[in-house]
């Protein structure tokens, strides 16, 4: 037979095709059910795919009597199995109960052996939160399918699909009755058989289905268990690493090879590969540029290689998917030392060290301030190493233990060796590396259907529906807020258009009808003031650099923001001065755009005072580039090098303030609040050095006491509506932010200030699009957000059924909601990194919904914001703050 392009060459070919259909579809967590045996082969492909389970779905037709080709039913294998009676055929056939339940237990009996054959002890995958995509080669009646259908759907299944290549326009027509999509590549008018449309429509055997079940499970099995593998750099220079990242990873394993060894080290990746398989995150890392090492002193430069490992530990805790798993240091010759050096500057950092035939004594006295439990593995024939081990050993005042492996030499190259040495390490970092249990939000178990589906209709009836955002009245339902003094407006990630242009409407409507007067954003003070300036126009002050066009150059400026920037200016253009609304930065990052700003204040009114600001702030100069460089720095010294000069700064400030403040009370403000980011950023830098959740807390205790300091600036009466992301508005404490890692932000400060006069408001998305990068400083995409995981708030909500919503969680407003949600559930936060891979690990937390926020908005899909380029044209308003 020639071969149409209208035809599929095998059972293969068709579930590729079909692959490429679905994958645009929403789907929720798919499982693909196999209609056997000739829907295994099509399923397999759409399995591979879509990176989803594979299971059968068994099913077996009820015959007429007398004409079992015909159809009466059908009856599905389960716990329960489910039976499907066409009723009307049974009334033209006059079928009664007596042949019903003996053709159903002749079926049953069948079922039965064709699941202990295909599937022997493998337990089904239950339908339950996920989406049943039904597969078969092709539809004749479409009996057995309808009854596959009815089945998944009854059994809990979100969303059900039926998948086939091929099948009759009639019968299409009624599988749209059960299924929620049908996907069809050739419905065909003219249907003269499923095999007519195959090159191959061989009839598979029992050994070929098995086979190829097998084959699929043995794949994803292999995909779920094996570590998320990725290449990664780290900054400043660079350096390359091997991370592997488990799923539920237990704690982090950071490599400090030597003697001019490699992260390709055949010793060091087997012991990761084993550290792998007992759950830990590992990250094999070249401690030298390509040029370093070829200098071979530098194997010997302790002190380098520590700094390398500092600068690791810094970039592993702003990886959102390993920032807050316990750290263990993992050295080996010249690298153990590196890392008992490291240890010591880290301090409780570090949870656990261990150390393989190296020298640990290279680290000096600096050994009696490691605070880490440490173990030292050496060879027993390794005699020199291992008498230097025991000296090192007895300088040490933690937990600690000499582990000696018998007739083994230095590099352990004998038989069994390295495998010894891999179970003590693995045994240690096991014992030492454990998650914190005290505060942690318990994982809910997972709610049975009888009770998830009261929750959703809960949810629906309390949810308001919100009209378009282009629409005027979109914002009108956040008028119950207007009494608030702030308005915390949130987002689930720093790309998406409609949290942006959401915000925007409200804001307008809390400024045009409810006088605030304050904008205040996530975004740094000098930048921000260059807005601030535009659409209040004063006068402009000239920067040394581009604002926002330090990365992520699209959360500020994209068109989005742009728009609600012109409206600012036009709102003002008729507002007396003390009318106007200000746009204000709260963050931190851009100390040195700060430290130009207040000498650029000083030069105009105190030439002398800037001499001096000068000479203080140049303490901070060598690291203008590297501000991060600068908490190393102060560690490596054991103090804070430049806190006195930069706060003395802000002390002077402070003493002529009235002086200061007769000439120009804004640009006074202006510099004092610059002052006060490079102090405070001075203590964030030197705070990334002993955790995340110090520097977080540093961070947001910082944007709070700005914003308490721009309210009190303004007046008593004065409101302001804030723009920042979900976990920093929705209030810590019930988080696992703040019960699991004693993290607060600036949502929990505002609650803690000024109670029901603050307004915490959350915004959320199932699906859609988002800017965002896959490593920090690397080039923004457009990423496809993934659907939200069965067991998050963000499933419950799109199971609501409705675009856009606003739910009140204000006690006393629907307290039944408040009930039904309260139970801690996962929630997605996506932030200037998005990692689709690690989506669990990386952006999900536990948080209880309904005490985190006072309304929490919902668009059911989103799209990514238009970031807008950083030139300026000329001609262009030269306060305009995204010259295009």
């Amino acid at each position: 037979m020639i071969r149409s392009s209208f035809q599929f060459s095998d059972r293969s070919d068709a579930g590729r095709q079909l692959a490429a259909s679905l994958a645009d579809l929403d789907l929720i967590h798919p499982v693909i059910y196999a209609l056997p045996r000739g829907g295994v082969p099509v399923a397999l492909e759409i399995a591979r795919a879509l990176h989803a389970p594979l299971d059968l779905i068994l099913v077996r037709k009820i015959g007429v009597p007398g004409a079992p080709e015909v159809a009466l039913g059908a009856i599905v294998d389960g716990a329960s199995p489910a039976t499907v009676i066409n009723e009307d055929i049974r009334r033209l056939i006059g079928a009664d109960d007596i042949y019903l339940e003996r053709a159903k237990l002749r079926e049953l009996a069948e079922l039965e052996r064709r699941r202990t054959l295909y599937l022997g002890n493998r337990a089904p995958v239950d339908p339950t939160g996920h989406t049943a995509i039904i597969v078969d080669d092709g539809l004749a009646t479409g009996a057995t399918a309808k009854a596959a259908l009815i089945a998944a759907k009854t059994r809990g299944a979100v969303k059900v699909i039926l998948a086939i290549p091929v099948a009759p326009e009639e019968t299409l027509a009624e599988m749209r009755q059960h299924a929620d999509v049908v996907v069809c590549l050739l419905p065909s008018k003219n249907f003269q058989g499923v095999g007519s449309f195959y090159q191959d429509f061989h009839q598979l055997t029992d050994e070929e289905t098995i086979g190829l079940l097998r084959q699929g499970w043995a794949e994803f099995d292999q995909a779920a268990t094996s570590p998320m593998k990725r290449q990664v750099s780290v900054p400043p220079l660079g350096l390359l690493g091997d991370l592997s990242v488990p799923a539920d990873p237990r704690g982090i394993i950071l490599f400090a090879h030597g003697s001019g060894s490699s992260r390709l080290s055949p010793r060091n990746t087997a012991v990761a590969d084993r550290l792998n398989a007992e759950g830990f995150a590992t990250l094999l890392l070249d401690l030298l540029t390509a040029d370093e090492a070829e200098d071979r002193r530098n194997v010997f430069d302790i002190p380098l290689l520590a700094e390398r490992l500092l600068e690791a530990a810094i970039w592993i805790g702003a990886e959102p998917d390993i920032a807050d798993l316990p750290l263990g240091l993992f050295g080996a010759s010249t690298g153990a030392g590196a890392a008992m050096l490291a240890a010591a500057e880290l301090r409780d950092r570090v949870a656990a060290v261990v150390s393989r035939g190296g020298r640990p004594d290279l680290a000096g006295p600096r050994l009696a301030e490691v605070e880490a439990p440490t173990l030292f593995i050496v060879g027993g024939d390794d005699r020199q190493v291992l008498e230097l081990n025991r000296k090192a050993l007895a300088v040490l005042r933690c937990d600690k233990l000499l582990r000696i492996v018998p007739n083994a030499t230095h590099l352990f190259e004998e038989t069994g060796a390295l495998a010894t040495v891999t179970e003590m390490a693995s045994v240690w970092f096991a014992h030492y590396l454990t998650l914190p249990a005290s505060g942690r939000m318990p994982a809910p178990a997972r709610t049975p259907p009888a009770q998830h589906i009261p929750t959703v209709a809960i949810i629906r009836a309390a949810a308001e529906p919100l009209p378009s955002l282009d629409d005027p009245d979109f914002a009108t339902a956040f008028d119950r807020f207007a009494n608030a003094r702030v308005v915390l407006l949130g987002e689930a990630s720093h790309g998406t258009s409609e949290f942006y242009r959401a915000r925007a409407a409200i804001t307008r409507r809390l400024i045009e009808q409810h006088g605030f007067t304050i904008v205040a954003v996530e975004a740094d003070w000098p930048d921000a003031a260059t807005i601030d300036r535009h659409v209040r126009r004063r006068p402009h002050q000239p920067t040394n650099s581009t604002p926002f066009s330090r990365f992520p150059t699209w959360m500020w400026r994209n068109k989005d923001v742009d728009a609600f920037v012109s409206f600012l200016r036009n709102h003002n253009a008729t507002k007396l001065p003390n009318d106007k609304v200000g746009f204000y930065g709260l963050d931190l990052y851009n100390m040195t755009a700060s430290i130009a700003a207040v000498l650029a204040y000083l030069d105009r009114v105190d030439p002398e005072a800037a001499a001096v600001a000068r000479a203080r702030y140049a303490c901070l100069s060598p690291w203008s580039r590297e501000p991060a460089a600068y908490g190393r720095a102060s560690l490596t010294e054991g103090y804070a090098l430049c806190e006195r000069p930069v706060t003395r700064i802000l002390v002077d400030l402070l003493q002529k303030e009235l002086h200061y403040a007769e000439k120009d009370g804004a640009e006074f403000f202006d510099a004092m609040e610059n002052a006060h980011l490079v102090a405070d950023a001075e203590r964030y830098y030197r705070a990334m050095y002993y955790g995340a959740h110090e520097s977080w807390n540093q961070r947001d205790q910082h944007m709070f006491n700005t914003l308490q300091n721009i309210l009190a600036w303004a007046g008593s009466r004065a409101k302001a509506v804030v723009w920042a992301h979900n976990s920093h508005v929705g209030d810590a404490r019930f988080t696992d932010m703040g019960m699991e890692r004693n993290e607060l932000n600036i949502g929990q400060l505002c609650r803690q200030a000024y109670g029901e006069d603050t307004a915490l408001i959350g915004f959320g998305t199932h699906t859609g699009t988002v800017a965002a990068a896959s490593e920090w400083d690397a080039p923004m995409e457009i990423k496809t957000v993934r659907p939200s995981r069965s067991d998050s708030y963000e499933a419950l909500c799109h199971e609501v059924g409705t675009d856009r919503f606003l739910l009140d969680l204000r006690a006393g407003r629907h307290d039944d909601l408040r009930r039904a949600m309260a139970d801690p559930r996962l929630e997605r936060y996506i932030g200037v990194v998005y990692r689709p891979e690690t989506e669990r690990w990386s952006h999900y937390s536990y948080a209880s919904l309904p005490d985190q926020y006072d309304a929490f908005v919902w668009f059911d899909k989103t799209s990514a914001v238009i970031p807008l380029p950083t030139q300026v044209a000329a001609g262009e308003d030269e306060t305009y703050p995204f010259g295009l």
